[in-house]
């Protein structure tokens, strides 16, 4: 397939984002929905407007595409992490505020979860590939190591908490209360994402990130 002209236009340039953009959308939901190996380039393809041909031409391959809709998925919790503005919150409000973000993006793409989690069955073999792997990390935690280096200063927050512990609750919290609200709902009978019992989970979180932060 030949390639785009060095002179094409915004225009094309525009295209060739959306045609990514929406190949990347598609590979997403199909990776988290059949894992790495069930999911099928032909079948991304027959749900874009492109062809097989293409995505190899854009991302090279399947393992490309997969790694690339991984990168993708990660980028959205990070960019949601950058845009909270906690600086203008005091510390117990700005981490309660993360929290609760977290809370929020986790329930709202369960997709992501999944491929986390599918990541997970492979060992991280395809994550560890990734030239974006230094970018997926240092924003969460210089996000949150400013949050927790205020409350510090404050006389907040306890002096021996660690940014990565912290980051591990939270997540860990959101991705349970969604990876595993099948098997919880079959063993408990309850549903942890009715939406009677939404408001009491994200406010749990804060309590319980906070309380660790401030124990003395």
């Amino acid at each position: 397939m030949a390639a785009p002209t060095s002179d094409a236009g915004p225009d094309r340039k525009r295209d060739a984002e959306r045609t990514r953009a929406e190949i990347l959308d598609v590979a997403i939901r199909e990776f988290a929905d059949k894992g790495y190996a069930g999911a099928r380039v032909d079948e991304i393809a027959a749900r874009t407007s492109t062809t097989k041909r293409m995505i190899y031409y854009y991302f090279g391959g399947k393992e490309q595409l997969y790694l690339a809709a991984l990168e993708n998925a990660y980028a959205v919790i990070r960019e949601v992490e950058r845009g909270l503005d906690l600086d203008e919150l005091e510390p117990v409000a700005a981490i309660r505020r993360l929290a609760e973000a977290t809370f929020d993006h986790h329930e709202s793409h369960p997709d992501f979860l999944r491929l986390v989690s599918i990541e997970n069955i492979h060992h991280a073999e395809h994550l560890a590939k990734s030239e974006a792997l230094p970018g997926l990390a240092g924003p969460a935690l210089e996000v949150l190591s400013g949050v927790l280096e205020r409350g510090r200063t404050a006389g907040l927050f306890r002096a021996d908490v660690d940014a990565l512990d912290v980051h591990m609750v939270i997540s860990a919290f959101c991705v349970f209360r969604t990876a595993n609200r099948h098997t919880f709902l079959a063993i408990f009978g309850r549903d942890m994402l009715a939406a009677r019992d939404r408001e009491h989970y994200r406010t749990m979180l804060g309590d319980l990130v906070v309380a660790h932060l401030t124990a003395r």
